[in-house]
């Protein structure tokens, strides 16, 4: 992994997360996570790893199903990381796990940028990538702004710990 909580180009995003109410970090970091869960899906169409832990995710975070069999489908995601050899789809499984898991805690929200900007770097490259993370980094932003002001409306059904 490549960034971390204290990197200079996070700092706004970081601040964002700070101030985001969970929910909409929820649905800030899954629709994240599908985007890239998709992109998995099309380079392992056999493996349903990634979009399975969205799938237990959101189902957890509206009540239907319980901590426990989330969890084991987002394990089962990291899992798959392991069996990969390409570093930047290891990097990609990453980052969907750790925004599936904040589901759990907010703590897990910046997981998702730190993985999913180690991969573009990795397939970039250290002297290709600059535009590529900065433009990332905005869309992440943008993408956080949107789902705040969405949350304060949206009729969705919450488990119970979301409610509050």
């Amino acid at each position: 992994i490549l960034f971390s909580k204290d990197s200079l180009l996070l700092t706004d995003l970081c601040q964002l997360i700070a101030q985001a109410n969970r929910r909409a970090l929820i649905l800030w970091a899954l629709e994240l996570a599908e985007e890239t869960a998709r992109e998995l899906a099309g380079k392992y169409p056999e493996d349903p790893r990634p979009l399975d832990a969205i799938a237990a995710s959101r189902a957890w975070a509206s009540g239907e199903i319980k901590m426990p069999i989330a969890k084991q489908a987002i394990l089962n995601c990291h899992a798959m990381a392991k069996e990969l050899a390409d570093p930047a789809d290891i990097a990609r499984c990453h980052a969907v796990g750790q925004a599936c898991s904040v589901v759990h805690t907010s703590g897990h929200a910046l997981g998702y940028p730190m993985y999913e900007l180690t991969a573009i770097v990795l397939e970039q490259g250290l002297d290709g990538c600059r535009d590529s993370i900065e433009q990332r980094v905005v869309h992440y932003e943008q993408r956080l702004h949107y789902w705040t002001e969405f949350e304060k409306t949206c009729q969705l059904n919450w488990a119970g710990f979301l409610k509050k």
